[in-house]
């Protein structure tokens, strides 16, 4: 089994807690898009990055610094968003951490595919964002089916925690039955509503569990029960596992 995450906007460095362990297998591909960022002018960088002209600054000036080999991050440690947060790597026992080294696979729009301990550099760059590259229109193009293959010669199954935007770069690639993706949700009004941070929370404190129990099988993701979530077997099948907070 691998699980698949998003990544988060806001990114960290530290090169002091835990060393990285390896360089990110799509490293030579994250080159490429880092010539094409940097030969870009400041305006279509702003532009791509959909962010004020401040940030849009900073993030210029962190483009023609970038060394992808050195003052890395391990990935884990690396991103600050929400998800991260309820996944708390920073306070992990060693097995879990391990587990996660196995198991865990984060998607990028600038590296395509991380595990845990591959050494990263703070980038900004979403899988959604229409960057044209080597003819390929956007970075779901460019991808292609890179790094579905790489999960497939990984594992047999995938265990999709990864938001829309970015599970989209791999899901269409893999067969239908090898993925299984979560679900979680809330009755509001006679309906079933998925909620951004509430989502976030979830699946990282899902990533979380996991780890603490060495979960192998489909049917032992079936048992997650935290933040008020309970597996709900009559909107689940074999490809989605339904997860209802507070019960109907």
């Amino acid at each position: 089994m691998r699980m698949i995450i998003s990544p988060a906007k806001k990114m960290n460095v530290d090169t002091d807690s835990l060393p990285p362990l390896g360089l990110p297998v799509f490293l030579p591909q994250a080159g490429r898009l880092l010539e094409t960022l940097r030969a870009m002018p400041p305006q279509e960088l702003q532009a791509l990055w959909k962010c004020s002209a401040p940030l849009a600054r900073q993030n210029v000036e962190r483009l023609q610094n970038m060394d992808l080999r050195r003052g890395l991050t391990p990935a884990i440690l690396s991103y600050e968003g929400i998800q991260y947060q309820y996944m708390a790597p920073g306070v992990m026992e060693s097995g879990q951490l391990d587990y996660l080294r196995e198991h865990l696979r984060i998607l990028s729009g600038f590296y395509g595919l991380l595990r845990p301990f591959d050494g990263v550099v703070p980038y900004r760059l979403e899988m959604q964002a229409k960057l044209s590259v080597d003819g390929a229109k956007d970075l779901y193009a460019f991808w292609g089916r890179q790094l579905a293959e790489e999960l497939e010669a990984e594992s047999d199954w995938v265990l999709n925690l990864a938001s829309k935007e970015y599970s989209r770069a791999v899901v269409p690639h893999l067969p239908v039955s090898a993925v299984l993706t979560c679900l979680f949700g809330q009755w509001e009004e006679g309906r079933l509503r998925e909620k951004g941070t509430l989502c976030k929370m979830a699946r990282g404190q899902m990533v979380r569990w996991l780890a603490e129990n060495r979960v192998e099988s489909r049917e032992g993701v079936r048992a997650f029960a935290c933040l008020d979530y309970r597996f709900d077997r009559e909107l689940s099948d074999e490809r989605q596992y339904v997860f209802i907070k507070g019960g109907r």
